[in-house]
C-alpha cells in the first residue's frame, strides 16, 4: 500500500452554498501550520485542504526520487478533483507545475513569494546566487538543524516584523520535530535545478503572483520578468514584508488574494 501524505480538509465556515475548494502548499523545511494565521479568512469562502510535503511536518517519505514531479504526484493524490492552488516558495513551484501539466485540476493559481527559477543566471538575474544555495547545501550535510534555522531566518530579513517572524518560524519548525534530512536535501536540490519559465507560459488558469516588498530570496523586481512570461497573470506586492507575506501581514495578504479572487466568477467569492 502506497504511503499517503498527511493532509486535512477543513469545512467552509462562511454562508457559502457549494463553497469552492482550495489547496494550500507550504515551502521548504516547513509544514502546513505555517498557514494558520490566514486559515480563518480562507475558510470564510473555501473548503481548504492542507498538506505536509513528503518528509516534512507529519508526512512520511514515500519511495522514489525526491524531485518536483515526485512532489506534484503525491500532492495530486490527496488534492480535491479541482481547486484553487496556493503555494508558497517551493510550494509555489509545485503549484505552477501542477497548473501547467494538470490544468483540469487547477481552477486558479496563487503563487506566494515564489518564482519559476530560484537560482540566478545571466538571463535571470533577479534570483538567489547559485553559490549561496550551494553553501547552504554543503553545510546542510553537516548540520541540518542549524542550516534550516539560518535559511528560515534569511526569509525574514528586511521585514518590518522580523523579530516576530523569526520567533514564529522557530516555534513552527520544531512543532513536529526536525524534518527528514532527505526532504531537506531533496527540496534544496529542486530549488537549485528546476526551471519552470517555459511551463509558466503554458498556464491558462487565472493566476496571481504575490511578492514581499523586501524579500531577499525572491526580489520583487522578478514580477516584471514573470509578467513577460505570463502576460495574463496578475501580481501584488505586500509592503514592509519579506518572504512570508501571509505571516508578516495576514490582513494585507488576504486583501490582495480576495481582490484577485473577486474578479474570477469561477471561484465564487
Amino acid at each position: 500500500m502506497a504511503l499517503t501524505l498527511y493532509h486535512d480538509r477543513f469545512r467552509c465556515t462562511g454562508n457559502v452554498e457549494n463553497p469552492p475548494e482550495m489547496l494550500v502548499i507550504h515551502g521548504w523545511g516547513m509544514h502546513s501550520l505555517v498557514w494558520d494565521d490566514v486559515m480563518p479568512a480562507l475558510l470564510e469562502h473555501f473548503q481548504v485542504t492542507v498538506v505536509d510535503l513528503p518528509g516534512l511536518g507529519r508526512s512520511p517519505i514515500p519511495g522514489g526520487d525526491y524531485t518536483l514531479d515526485y512532489l506534484v504526484e503525491h500532492v495530486l493524490a490527496i488534492a480535491p478533483a479541482q481547486a484553487v492552488w496556493m503555494g508558497w516558495s517551493l510550494g509555489g513551484m509545485v503549484a505552477m507545475r501542477a497548473a501547467s501539466q494538470h490544468p483540469e485540476r487547477v481552477s486558479a493559481l496563487i503563487s506566494v513569494a515564489s518564482t519559476p527559477k530560484f537560482v540566478a543566471d545571466e538571463r535571470w538575474p533577479l534570483a538567489v546566487k547559485a553559490d549561496v544555495l550551494e553553501a547552504f547545501y554543503t553545510v546542510l550535510l553537516e548540520d541540518a538543524e542549524g542550516t534550516l534555522i539560518r535559511f528560515l531566518s534569511l526569509q525574514c530579513k528586511g521585514s518590518d516584523t522580523i523579530k516576530d517572524d523569526i520567533r514564529a518560524l522557530k516555534e513552527l519548525v520544531h512543532f513536529h520535530g526536525i524534518p527528514a534530512k532527505q526532504a531537506l536535501r531533496g527540496g534544496l536540490e529542486i530549488l537549485q535545478s528546476v526551471d519552470l519559465r517555459e511551463e509558466l507560459r503554458n498556464i491558462q488558469c487565472p493566476t496571481l503572483h504575490v511578492f514581499g516588498e523586501r524579500d531577499h530570496l525572491i526580489p520583487v523586481g522578478v514580477s516584471d520578468a514573470i509578467a513577460a512570461l505570463q502576460p495574463e497573470s496578475q501580481s501584488a506586492v505586500i509592503k514592509g514584508v519579506a518572504h512570508l507575506p501571509f505571516l508578516s501581514a495576514p490582513d494585507l495578504f488576504m486583501k490582495a488574494c480576495n481582490d484577485f479572487l473577486h474578479e474570477h466568477p469561477l471561484v465564487n467569492i
